[in-house]
């Protein structure tokens, strides 16, 4: 059975890492810095009309949740690579 709450706490959880490691970068000023703050504004932008796009188009919050999971697995990857 799936229990929203618990994936809705679970995805904030693991988006502490995203946090800490942006916020890192943000701090550390100069160009990387700067495409950090951007890329973030953009993502930000782009995953929110994709979630109103979903369930617009009759899908279930699940799906929306499951959707950002994917979305904070990359950017963990992606801000811990560098």
């Amino acid at each position: 059975m799936y229990n929203p709450i618990f994936s809705s706490v679970l995805l904030a959880i693991e988006s502490q890492r995203v946090i800490e490691l942006r916020m890192v970068r943000l701090a550390s000023g100069g160009r990387e810095g700067r495409a950090e703050m951007q890329s973030m504004v953009v993502e930000k932008v782009h995953a929110a009309g994709e979630a109103m796009t979903t369930l617009m188009l009759g899908g279930s919050p699940e799906a929306v949740i499951a959707r950002y999971h994917e979305h904070v697995a990359f950017n963990t990857t992606r801000l811990s690579a560098a």
